[in-house]
């Protein structure tokens, strides 16, 4: 039939536009360039193949052909084909030669191919199995980022010890145009920094950012789904662009980094092989110098220096720069404890209490600490470096802490005024002699309370006799009342003085031990 010569692609398509757009053969027919017997004659055969669309559509060719067609009948060779795997083995060998191979294989099929077929046939099957993709790299589309394997150093001042540092470098895919920089450590945010100089450098952003798999970007390397950084994937969202790392062990997928580190070692780090440099920001500028030549040379093959080439080809492709410059932070895990706080670097910083156990993120930056809950950020705070401090939001806290929160010394000290000059002096006393005021709220709360049921004037006298002996505690003073000792009068002739003693029918008093 007709459809028999049609190509798989026609196929699906007319497929696609019968089954998803509801096209009619006619249109289909049109749009194509077919004719419409054609075109029901294919829906005929898929309608009776039992297939779903679009659910076909994930077969390959090969399957889906075979569905509407049948299996293909093979078709028996007129000549053995040779034994690829068997000759490349072979070839491993000592001494022997396709040659050799090829007449081997004639004494075993003497019908059997040429010399030059048989070498042909062995070539495709090596180029299969040498898959290698020649990479086409367009305008604008990638940046290349790794760290160079040889290092350059500073000399301290002080001690004269050589430290080495990193080499940072940047390549543009389409026209080799280079960044680098030296840094201190090849940490996350050195890393970060160096990306953000180079965009800065380059004045836009590539599609996409392809580094190699270092622990600075990639939390998690693996060749098919490698995990990105957390602030790193932030960085790319920033700058509108992807983090694509290459394979691990892959260089081919960066050939453009790696060839890029090669001659910024070859045309920069070699040239600074007897300098001296006594800081990193002293480095960098001479590195910067030889950049610019770097970018400026002549390149043999393209008969054009990467910065032609980047003004021609690269420049008005990449993404203009956002209008903040990216603020680098730190992501941790965090435990919302108890006490509805998050502990970060020592101090503590506070959620709404309803989060307390609860697992979040938390986001560090060199001013705020923003915390987040299932990717809701919950609070900013203002960071702070105090050891042990708290920082505390009284709308997280619930009603009852909040009501806490409100009172004071002061405040209790005034309360007790209004019922007496007693009551004030023994409220005082309590606050005063607890490590923390705190600690005395509720003793001090339960006796201003005891005003309710027994009245100001003989809470008075029961706080006068408190004082006098020094009783400081809730439960001294409810007993007094209790026991009606407020209406006894006082012995002492000083009763208001701490030093005078204590005449009471349950102390016995030093003499008893005389």
């Amino acid at each position: 039939m007709a459809t028999e010569r049609l190509s798989m692609r026609k196929i699906r398509e007319i497929l696609r536009q019968t089954k998803d757009l509801g096209l009619s053969y006619r249109e289909v027919a049109r749009s194509l360039g077919v004719s419409v017997g054609v075109v029901g004659a294919t829906v005929r055969r898929f309608d009776r193949s039992m297939l779903f669309w679009p659910a076909a559509d994930a077969l390959n060719d090969e399957l889906l052909e075979a569905r509407l067609y049948g299996p293909k009948e093979p078709q028996a060779p007129k000549r053995p084909v040779p034994d690829c795997t068997a000759i490349h083995l072979e070839r491993r060998r000592p001494g022997v030669t396709l040659e050799l191979l090829h007449l081997e294989y004639l004494e075993r099929h003497p019908d059997g191919y040429r010399y030059t077929q048989f070498c042909e046939f062995y070539r495709r099957w090596l180029a299969k199995h040498r898959l290698s993709m020649r990479q086409i790299h367009r305008a604008g589309e990638k940046m290349f980022a790794d760290y160079a394997g040889k290092k350059p150093h500073i000399v301290d001042p002080e001690t004269g010890e050589i430290r080495p540092v990193e080499l940072f470098v940047a390549v543009l895919g389409a026209s080799n145009y280079t960044y680098a920089e030296a840094t201190e450590t090849q940490k996350s945010r050195d890393w970060i920094a160096s990306h953000v100089r180079a965009f800065e450098f380059f004045d836009g952003v590539a599609a996409a950012v392809v580094p190699d798999q270092l622990r600075s970007g990639v939390s998690a390397p693996c060749r098919y789904e490698p995990a990105i950084q957390r602030t790193y994937q932030e960085l790319a969202r920033h700058y509108g662009t992807v983090i694509l790392p290459a394979r691990p062990a892959s260089p081919r997928d960066k050939a453009k980094g790696e060839v890029g580190v090669q001659v910024v070692e070859r045309w920069i780090l070699a040239r600074l092989r007897n300098q001296t440099f006594f800081s990193v920001d002293e480095l960098n500028e001479r590195i910067w110098e030889l950049l610019e030549e770097l970018n400026n040379r002549p390149m043999r093959l393209y008969g054009a220096s990467r910065r032609v080439l980047f003004d021609r080809i690269d420049r008005p492709a990449l993404k203009a720069l956002p209008a903040a410059r990216f603020v680098y932070a730190e992501w941790k895990l965090a435990t919302v404890n108890i006490d509805y706080h998050v502990a970060v670097d020592n101090h503590f910083y506070s959620v709404p209490f309803r989060y307390a156990r609860e697992q979040v993120d938390v986001r560090l930056s060199a001013t705020s600490v923003e915390i987040f809950r299932h990717n809701e950020r919950l609070v900013c705070h203002a960071r702070s470096f105090r050891r042990g401090g708290h920082t505390t939001l009284p709308a997280h806290m619930p009603a009852a802490h909040r009501k806490h929160l409100q009172w004071s010394p002061s405040r209790f000290i005034r309360w007790a005024s209004t019922i007496g000059e007693q009551t004030a002096r023994l409220i005082e006393a309590i606050l005063a002699e607890r490590p923390h005021p705190e600690m005395g709220y509720r003793s001090c709360l339960g006796i201003l309370r005891l005003a309710r049921r027994y009245g100001s004037d003989r809470l008075e006298a029961a706080c006068r006799r408190a004082v006098a002996i020094r009783a400081r505690s809730y439960r001294s003073v409810a007993s007094i009342l209790r026991n009606g000792l407020d209406r006894v009068p006082l012995q002492e002739n000083n009763p208001t003085d701490p030093h005078q003693p204590i005449s009471h029918d349950n102390i016995r008093g030093s003499d008893y031990y005389h």
